[in-house]
């Protein structure tokens, strides 16, 4: 699996993505890979070809506390530009260029304040966080005992994720 978890920690609580892979990156989950960037790009396409499921981290100026986590698919298109991309056009990419059709899911962590030139997170935003480094790691063994025992499927249930 990979996570990527991506956004501005100079901007506030746009750093809840490359938190989040750091706080996972520090856990050491077996299985996990974890990448950190500021924006997701062209690049990203081909790393996502080499996994089976890959989890886009982010935060959400408007999303449900503490966060959302849902399926995506890849969707060519959107929001394309050499130098951001939307998680579902990585996915159309890695689809399209490589042949690579992993799993796909977004998780959209709540954020409040995106002020540029502040490099720490709001009190809520450290709190919503651990939530989701929580709800990850729950998912995850959940999901990698699943895989182990030869399920094929897996749908977190948290009473805070979309589908």
């Amino acid at each position: 699996m990979l996570l990527i978890g991506y956004g501005n920690p100079g901007r506030g609580d746009d750093g809840l993505g490359p938190a989040l892979a750091e706080a996972m990156e520090k856990l050491g989950l077996a299985g996990v890979t974890v990448d950190s960037n500021y924006q997701l790009v062209v690049e990203d396409a081909e790393a996502v070809a080499h996994y089976p499921v890959v989890v886009f981290a982010d935060a959400d100026a408007g999303g449900p506390e503490p966060f959302s986590f849902r399926t995506i698919k890849p969707q060519a298109g959107l929001g394309f530009t050499s130098h951001h991309l939307d998680p579902r056009t990585v996915l159309a990419m890695a689809q399209e260029l490589f042949g690579a059709e992993p799993e796909g899911y977004l998780l959209g962590i709540r954020g409040y304040q995106f002020d540029p030139l502040q490099e720490s997170l709001s009190p809520g935003a450290r709190s919503n966080l651990e939530g989701a480094v929580n709800f990850f790691q729950t998912w995850w063994r959940q999901r990698s005992c699943l895989t182990s025992a030869g399920g094929s499927e897996f749908a977190a249930r948290s009473g805070k994720e979309e589908t």
